[in-house]
């Protein structure tokens, strides 16, 4: 299927990644170009609840090493990391997502949720937050992320 590398197309499986914090999201979303960049592709900060527990593999203690794995599942190489993802996904049907150490913003906590969280009331009807980054209201605590971050602000 080289033919459809790139292609938008219907899937079976689908992924959401969040994290706990808005900093973190940052450090993820700009990671390649090291700089936010509050207007390109017109980004969005939005903060919200889940409506319900959620079954999350916690992946951020011992868990990888008595899997056999190693802490380079969250921050090495990105094949191996979907790789092990599929098979977990595969091994733990009842899961919705998994909790792991971004590789970014120091190994804080981030969430990657996979299509069985759709099937709980996954989403709130409104988040809690929700502002364009080119908001000026925004202006600050983005100097103030990028700082902490050695990223550049646009």
């Amino acid at each position: 299927m080289p033919e459809l590398a790139g292609n938008p197309r219907a899937q079976e499986r689908g992924i959401f990644y969040a994290a706990a914090d808005a900093k973190t999201c940052l450090a993820e979303v700009f990671q390649a170009t090291r700089r936010i960049d509050r207007v390109f592709q017109a980004p969005w900060l939005v903060g919200f609840e889940t409506q319900a527990a959620l079954k999350l593999l916690d992946l951020s203690g011992d868990f990888a090493t008595r899997m056999g794995a190693s802490m380079a599942i969250h921050s090495g190489h990105r094949g191996r990391a979907r790789g092990w993802a599929r098979d977990l996904y595969d091994a733990y049907p009842e899961i919705q997502g998994i909790l792991y150490a971004a590789s970014m913003a120091g190994g804080a906590p981030a969430m990657a949720f996979n299509e069985r969280a759709l099937k709980v009331p996954f989403f709130p009807t409104h988040p809690k937050f929700h502002r364009a980054l080119e908001d000026d209201a925004l202006l600050d605590p983005l100097k103030h992320a990028a700082h902490e971050l050695g990223y550049a602000l646009r």
